[in-house]
């Protein structure tokens, strides 16, 4: 993947850091902290502007949000709601806790969005919520456009300064993000495993 995404990059330059962010965002295996870095390197390079590779990669990274967003609000706070009655113990939730998840979100659903498009794993995700909550678009769009700049800023920036070493960004982004990942994965089954004596 990592030649396939320098090769690609540097073949379709502005446009491929795009379409790339906004496959990250819908396809999380595409990793950010190697897109970014790369293309900040090549940026250092003079062979891209910095400025535009950030707004090609923040606006890839808001593209490739909206899906999630719109299937999420199409699909509905309620329909998820009959779902989790039908199979509560794979979806380790219940239709009141969905209901007290939406009533928080709704509380602090902007602040969620703008920290959690800043968290490997979690940036696509995030997304979700916002949608099953119905939250304006204008919020949803405001708060992910700042996260995903700050986000793409300093993955940009590191591939900037670093150059020819860019490639260390995602020896240390990298595992974080995978943590994350096993992170999410351990609470699920632990939620699956134990769902019976939670539900009694």
């Amino acid at each position: 993947m990592f030649k396939f995404i320098t090769e690609f990059l540097e073949s379709s330059g502005y446009l491929g850091v795009f379409a790339l962010m906004a496959l990250e965002n819908i396809f999380p295996p595409i990793p950010s902290e190697l897109i970014m870095p790369f293309a900040g390197f090549v940026a250092a390079r003079g062979d891209l502007n910095v400025v535009g590779v950030l707004l090609a990669g923040t606006a890839g990274s808001i593209a490739g949000a909206l899906p999630w967003y719109y299937g999420a609000r199409i699909y509905g706070k309620e329909r998820l709601e009959k779902f989790a009655d039908r199979h509560a113990r794979w979806m380790t939730v219940t239709h009141g806790e969905i209901e007290h998840a939406m009533e928080a979100f709704d509380r602090h659903g902007r602040k969620v969005v703008l920290f959690g498009r800043l968290i490997p794993a979690i940036r696509t995700l995030i997304s979700v919520p916002a949608g099953l909550a119905c939250m304006p678009m204008s919020q949803f769009l405001l708060y992910s456009c700042i996260g995903s700049l700050v986000w793409t800023g300093l993955l940009t920036g590191a591939g900037y300064l670093l150059e020819n070493q860019y490639e260390r960004v995602a020896d240390y982004v990298d595992p974080v993000s995978k943590a994350i990942l096993a992170g999410l994965l351990l609470w699920y089954f632990y939620r699956v495993v134990t769902w019976k004596q939670r539900k009694a």
